[in-house]
């Protein structure tokens, strides 16, 4: 909810424990200080703040603090002062440089998306608390090797910088699950497979069916042969997401190939009027439903799930063979999800899945065998939480008998002995395809 700095100044907000207020601000307002004693979360986005107060530490109880598209050119240092901050979003600023001293260690969320940081002090490893660290769209080459110090880190987004190359301890860190690492030095464009040009003169634009990071998605209609087939097209915003390039999301889709746990990729198109870039799909059926929501401020790195929300035991034995069998053709041919979650899965009442939404997604040299095994690894991890939540989504999971392999699967795969994990997502399937029969 929105409030405003009349509502502030007239003390109607005493007692808040969240303000929200974007006026176009040139100065932090002092009044927000005789909140000091209770507030919990300060959304300051979208203004024209390039400071924050000394004394910004007399708000002892602050947990959250969102200042994205304002006009800092440093993380203030003052962020330190506040003993809770858990959670701290300065995205789309013009931030430079990234003091030891800004960094506060009980922080466990940190955005710093679409900046023009260089590098990360070496100090983050003293963020021991450290779940999820959004640094994609900055000019980084390269990362603090005390990052790794970070064992609770089990997100990173570092797509769309300069580094020269993925450092190797990143990937033995053991709790990460979702790594994005697309648009940097180190990364090769893939040899494209051809799909067909589809002109945008040829479609008809209907309504907007939802929209997301990196572009809007329509319904549309594809005139061919006297025909008009419905169909969603997805138009990108062409600037760099918390995820990464629209571009590489783009190229991550087409390098997938068919699968039918992935919404059909019917062609790219051309001539858009603005000059953007763009792909066709199928339309998909209406019966299909999203199986989860993103992570709350709360659960911070695990997705969260409607209170009325159950599946089978034969939903979920369907989600995680479809899900494990595109994951596999999609490590063959050498591309990384990245965002392996329930809210990126729609499935119907009868346990067919459809997965999507690349924005997050690498592509990586299947040839670097030890690479390829440690990011297949990664991705199995966040595979096994998928199961862990679905499989809470079953009344009676902990005793019904179809599920007792699925629940050792789920345990293999969050395995913190590399040796006791699966090999590889194909693996996976041939388990599951077993218990099947």
């Amino acid at each position: 909810m929105m409030n405003t700095l009349k509502q502030l100044q007239k003390g109607e907000l005493k007692g808040a424990t969240s303000l929200k207020l974007a006026e176009g601000l040139l100065h932090f307002p002092p009044e927000i200080f005789e909140l000091e004693d209770t507030l919990e979360k300060l959304d300051l986005s979208f203004n024209n703040l390039s400071a924050l107060p000394e004394d910004f530490g007399r708000l002892k109880n602050l947990k959250i603090l969102f200042c994205s598209e304002n006009l800092f050119t440093v993380l203030p240092e003052v962020l330190a002062d506040c003993p809770q901050l858990d959670i701290v979003g300065f995205k789309s600023n013009f931030i430079e440089n990234v003091s030891a001293k800004a960094l506060n260690p009980n922080i466990r969320w940190l955005i710093l998306t679409n900046n023009r940081i260089t590098d990360i002090p070496a100090e983050i490893g003293d963020c021991k608390r450290m779940q999820k660290l959004m640094l994609a769209g900055n000019r980084l080459e390269a990362l603090p090797h005390e990052l790794s110090k970070c064992l609770n880190l089990s997100l990173l987004r570092i797509s769309a910088n300069q580094l020269t190359q993925l450092p190797q301890w990143l990937l033995s860190m053991p709790k990460l699950s979702w790594l994005a690492f697309s648009g940097n030095s180190f990364n090769l464009k893939p040899e494209l497979k051809s799909i067909p040009q589809i002109n945008f003169n040829e479609l008809e634009i209907d309504s907007q069916l939802g929209e997301g990071a990196s572009g809007i998605i329509y319904k549309a209609r594809q005139h061919s042969n006297n025909q008009a087939i419905e169909t969603a097209i997805k138009i990108f915003k062409g600037a760099v997401t918390s995820d990464g390039i629209p571009e590489d999301e783009m190229i991550a889709y087409i390098s997938a190939g068919n699968h039918y746990g992935l919404v059909k990729l019917l062609g790219q198109i051309t001539a858009h009027p603005g000059g953007k870039q763009g792909i066709l799909m199928e339309l998909i059926p209406n019966r299909f439903f999203n199986l989860g929501n993103p992570p709350s401020l709360a659960s911070c790195t695990r997705d969260v799930f409607s209170d009325d929300m159950s599946l089978t035991a034969q939903q979920i034995i369907k989600i995680a063979l479809t899900i494990a069998s595109l994951a596999a053709q999609l490590h063959k041919n050498g591309v990384m999800h990245g965002d392996l979650y329930a809210h990126n899965i729609l499935i119907d009442a009868y346990g067919n899945t459809l997965f999507g939404d690349f924005g997050a997604a690498s592509i990586y040299d299947r040839n670097d065998i030890e690479t390829a095994t440690a990011l297949e690894r990664i991705e199995i991890k966040a595979y096994g939480y998928l199961l862990d939540d679905i499989l809470d989504l079953h009344k009676e999971a902990e005793t019904d008998f179809t599920l007792l392999k699925l629940k050792a699967l789920r345990n293999a795969c969050l395995a913190e002995n590399v040796l006791l994990m699966p090999t590889g997502f194909q693996f996976i399937v041939d388990e599951l395809q077993l218990q099947e029969r």
